[in-house]
């Protein structure tokens, strides 16, 4: 079977994204995350009904409450919410033992189990993928000490902190200062961040607005999707100055392209360029303009 090679400047529709959502506990990630399109939350930290303005939701008791989750259950939803990611690995974790207690110690995953681990995260993630949901996961934070610093981490065990990383399109962290709440994409020094939308700082309103979240994944969709129209643009664009570029003879023809390709790309300039002097043409800086060569004489 051939390969389908997507080439660089042809776009690829983004229809669905993984998100992350991240702070300390308690500061209303639940509460923002309900604000997603038509959400259902796979309530694994058993808190949603701490949450404001609810949801439908799944009390998540094991990971087979999860794991086996199919198609029509999330018929009438475009958004997946697990909550917390950290606590339904604990329930994978739980599992994998329970199939092959070789696979743990003390409770806890061995490295064979770590990789157990990471691997049935990743496909079941895929599976919610393959249907076409946006995935909210939303995670505590954990602080670290390093000297004075402080550094924020995802609240997961293990190595599965990489993977949630790896998994999501888009990272923030949620926070209080100046007793407002604030969303951040932006990677800091010493914090998670993952910004595909180049969002400035976000202030979380109170209460917080009902499809605020929904709008968010919404611009980093359009964001992504902008992108690969503008690289489909650039493509046409050059492949139209190519084949214009290709028909011309004279010096009196290039020149009338001249003052067009002043205002293009880097790119269109030299593709005229090269292609004047090698037709014997020379540029006259002085005037703008392309002349024939001045004979050489002996």
């Amino acid at each position: 079977m051939a390969l389908r090679i997507t080439k660089s400047t042809e776009p690829l529709p983004v229809e669905r994204i993984n998100l992350c959502l991240y702070g300390a506990p308690g500061i209303r990630k639940t509460t923002l995350a309900f604000t997603a399109a038509n959400p259902l939350l796979l309530d694994a930290d058993e808190g949603a009904h701490r949450a404001y303005g609810r949801k439908d939701s799944v009390p998540v008791k094991k990971w087979d409450d999860m794991a086996n989750v199919e198609e029509s259950d999330l018929a009438p939803y475009s958004t997946v919410i697990v909550d917390t990611a950290g606590r339904a690995l604990d329930k994978l974790t739980a599992a994998i033992i329970a199939s092959n207690p070789k696979m743990g110690r003390g409770g806890a995953l061995t490295l064979q189990g770590y990789g157990e681990l990471k691997s049935k995260f990743t496909s079941w993630m895929k599976h919610l993928n393959t249907m076409g949901k946006d995935v909210v996961l939303v995670c505590h934070m954990d602080e670290q000490r390093r000297g004075d610093e402080v550094i924020e981490r995802l609240d997961v065990q293990g190595g599965s902190k990489g993977e949630i990383y790896k998994s999501v399109d888009a990272m923030g962290k949620l926070y209080i200062q100046d007793k407002k709440w604030w969303l951040d994409f932006s990677p800091r020094e010493n914090s998670y961040g993952k910004n595909p939308g180049h969002f400035d700082l976000l202030e979380v309103g109170h209460p917080v607005p009902t499809n605020y979240l929904a709008d968010i994944v919404q611009k980093i969709k359009d964001k992504l999707n902008y992108m690969s129209e503008e690289q489909k643009k650039e493509h046409n664009a050059m492949t139209e100055w190519q084949a214009a570029i290709n028909d011309l003879t004279t010096a009196d023809e290039f020149n009338q392209l001249v003052p067009e390709a002043a205002k293009a790309s880097l790119t269109v300039k030299m593709l005229l360029h090269h292609a004047a002097t090698k037709r014997g043409f020379v540029f006259n800086r002085e005037h703008s303009v392309y002349e024939e060569k001045a004979p050489v004489h002996a």
